[in-house]
């Protein structure tokens, strides 16, 4: 495995344990191109056969007379602007002379082991005995703009991570207005799209439909991700399922604006890039500069989608998450946010983490409310400073006494934002984002600060630092509101406005950068509206994050199984609330909210003070079941087996132990049906030699036992081909979680 260069064919053959990628360099101008990606191929000989060099027009050194024909059909390994591609480019540019295009060229390569860290970016990570990296240097002479375009393959894991690092070795000043971090050049295979979509509260709802020709994009504007779009595409074929069938995905490490495109052009050829929505970007690249583009993760999996999602799973868990609680437990926290909303004091908190300690949970998050003269969602943001009128002998007094329970403490904070009634804004209203003589847009009653400037980031972290050092604070949850508009910098001159998106995604990873150098052992849940900012950017920061708003468990199958498409269940914040529940209205059994969350990182969201007897007793075998079960949950192979989506009444899946010697499989009757039996469903991913005993799980049960034997052992073979009964339910969102345990 890892990465070779056959001089005689001028071809890059990069592996992993699975599959191979190809490179050719061709023709003496040194042009760059996709030959092949797939299932591993050992022996390439003939390999650049692929590109297609061989057919007219031929190549440029062959055949100038074509060389539009050449450069609009040629596959590509980091497409043009403005020389005769007429397909999507990667990159464009505004030079000196005011021209916009830009033709990259091989000059030399590197190979060596491990990964350099990208520069002020998030990234996968691995070292020299885990990854292999090829450096690719192509310039554009007549601009002087050299680009490095780097590939790293794992050893373990069947993913190749891209980014480009564009340098100025020009005099004078070049503009970056495009500047994408992967291109991948295929003939179409009756290719689907797939991406997430949603909205605020049912974020990442999977969105599947024919490519077809011209272009397919998602992407954002909002200076995050956003609920509505995702920075994620797949192209599988069109009979692709679960289990078999190729699969292409590419996902992009990055919270900030993007585009994901698929393009098919005149001769079937699909065009794919991914990486920075070039709309409103523009980068003043002045001489010795340069600029590093976001990483982007390609996956091929030759075993349809489940392929894929494990692969990612593996590779985020092992070389992207970096934190503490990466391979540990996280505590079982209790949320006050709907249990309270604003109108809570240190007493009802306290009330709170005593009804809590009994029942099992591990830690009182207080949320927002707890600043400034907070008291509804209208002001304060940026005067992050306790409200001593609400908690009465300040932070640590509170901290101190759910301690004393046996609790840890975590909050709740906002940095980006700004409030106009605040301190904050009354002494700096220039350090709000806005356009001059323009009246800036309000959303939730809040301005976004511009923490592309030092100032504005050291002032908030001062704050933050402050109330941290306070007190024991274990956990701190980082929100985010309000997308970016009206965007102006009163530090920016005029021909750097452009950077202003990207800048800001730089500084907020900075401050989460310095909040957990400050705060090594910090548990981090970054989260946005919800799950507006749910991207492989964030797992470099936080080992979780805050999945969506909408906490109403059918809701939530729909939301975690697009979700789990890309990222594995320990990133998933997941929690039990109360029904009605406040995004639906929905009632839903307090039993199968329980095991909903179970699929993420497991807490509650609700006020436990009010809950009637049943439910506390409920609560205390939830948080057992979560204690025996959590390592499978969080280190286990995922594995969809039906989706209510697909089949209107109900959903499976199902967690198996990297040994296989155990295995999880969560059921959820979505609407019961007059007459009709039990479901047999086929299992995936078991030891088809060894025997399973199966027990289901009992949350009503008189005795400690979380699990009942059923009494009926099964072969993994029997499990995968004949398949598994689940009897059948009564009622609505009814649910079963059987566990299965190797004899």
């Amino acid at each position: 495995m890892g990465i070779t260069y056959i001089p005689e064919e001028q071809l890059f053959k990069l592996d992993t344990p699975n599959t191979t990628y190809c490179i050719g360099v061709i023709d003496r101008e040194g042009f760059l191109g996709h030959a092949y990606y797939g299932r591993r191929i050992d022996n390439i000989q003939g390999m650049s056969a692929l590109m297609r060099i061989y057919e007219n027009p031929m190549t440029p050194e062959t055949n100038a007379r074509d060389r539009l024909s050449f450069l609009d059909c040629f596959p590509a390994e980091y497409s043009a602007h403005g020389v005769g591609d007429y397909r999507e480019s990667s990159i464009r540019v505004r030079s000196a002379g005011g021209h916009s295009a830009v033709l990259l060229t091989y000059v030399s390569h590197e190979i060596y082991q491990g990964k350099r860290r990208l520069e002020g970016l998030p990234a996968t990570f691995g070292d020299e005995s885990e990854v292999t990296t090829l450096a690719i240097t192509c310039r554009d002479a007549v601009l002087g703009l050299r680009a490095v375009l780097e590939y790293s393959v794992f050893e373990d894991t069947d993913a190749i991570a891209r980014s480009v690092r564009f340098y100025n070795d020009g005099d004078g000043p070049i503009y970056l207005e495009k500047a994408m971090s992967a291109c991948l050049d295929m003939d179409n295979r009756d290719f689907d799209m797939l991406t997430l979509h949603g909205s605020w509260a049912r974020e990442r709802h999977m969105d599947r439909r024919r490519v077809s020709h011209g272009k397919h994009a998602v992407s954002s504007l909002r200076g995050e991700p956003g609920h509505q779009e995702h920075p994620f595409m797949a192209l599988l074929e069109h009979t692709a399922t679960q289990t078999r069938g190729d699969v292409y995905g590419f996902s992009l490490v990055y919270s900030g604006n993007f585009r994901m495109q698929a393009e098919m052009n005149q001769f079937g050829s699909v065009r794919i890039t991914a990486g920075i929505e070039p709309e409103d970007f523009s980068w003043k690249l002045t001489s010795g500069e340069s600029f590093q583009t976001p990483e982007v993760i390609l996956v091929y999996s030759g075993e349809g989608l489940g392929g894929m999602s494990r692969t990612y799973h593996d590779l985020y868990r092992k070389h992207l998450i970096r934190s503490p609680y990466r391979n540990k437990k996280r505590p079982i926290l209790i949320n006050n946010w709907e249990a309270t909303y604003f109108d809570f004091n240190e007493e009802k908190l306290l009330d709170i983490a005593r009804e809590a300690s009994k029942l099992g949970i591990e830690m009182l998050v207080m949320d927002d409310g707890w600043f400034g003269n907070r008291y509804d969602d209208n002001r304060a943001l940026g005067d992050w400073q306790v409200n001593e009128e609400k908690l009465k002998g300040g932070l640590k007094k509170l901290v101190d006494g759910v301690n004393a329970l046996g609790m840890e403490f975590g909050m709740w904070f906002e940095p980006e934002m700004i409030s106009p009634e605040s301190k904050l804004y009354q002494e700096h209203p220039d350090w709000a984002i806005a356009i001059p003589g323009r009246v800036p847009g309000l959303a939730r009653n809040q301005y976004v600060l511009d923490i592309s400037r030092k100032e504005v980031r050291d002032c908030i972290m001062g704050q933050m630092f402050e109330v941290l050092h306070s007190a024991n604070i274990k956990y701190v949850k980082w929100d985010m509101n309000r997308p970016l508009s009206d965007l102006g910098s009163a530090a920016l001159e005029a021909d750097r406005q452009g950077e202003l998106y990207h800048r800001y995604v730089l500084g907020m990873y900075e401050m989460q950068e310095r909040l957990l150098a400050e705060f090594p052992e910090l548990l981090l849940e970054n989260c946005s509206g919800g799950g507006a900012r749910f991207d492989p950017g964030m797992l470099y920061y936080s080992p979780q994050i805050w999945c969506s708003d909408d906490t109403d468990a059918l809701e939530r199958l729909a939301i975690q199984e697009g979700t789990a498409l890309i990222y594995p269940l320990s990133a998933m914040g997941a929690h039990v609330s109360v029904c009605p529940n406040h995004a639906v209205g929905r009632n839903t059994p307090f039993e199968t909210r329980g095991y909903v969350a179970l699929a993420g990182t497991f807490g509650y969201e609700l006020d436990i003070t009010k809950l009637s007897q049943e439910d506390k007793d409920m609560v205390s075998r939830q948080t057992a079941m979560y204690h025996r079960f959590n390592d499978l949950v969080r280190e286990g192979d995922y594995y969809r087996i039906a989706s209510w989506q697909d089949n209107h009444l109900y959903d499976c899946f199902q967690v198996v132990s990297k040994d296989k010697g155990e295995s999880l499989v969560f059921y959820v009757q979505v609407l019961g049906e007059p007459n009709q039996h039990g479901r047999i469903l086929q299992l995936q991913g078991l030891d088809e030699n060894a025997e399973y005993r199966l027990y289901e799980a009992d949350m009503q049960g008189d005795t400690e036992e979380i699990t009942q034997d059923t009494g009926r052992v099964c072969s993994g073979q029997l499990l995968q081909n004949g398949g598994m009964l689940v009897e059948r339910l009564w009622g609505d969102f009814r649910a079963k979680l059987i566990w299965l345990k190797r004899q």
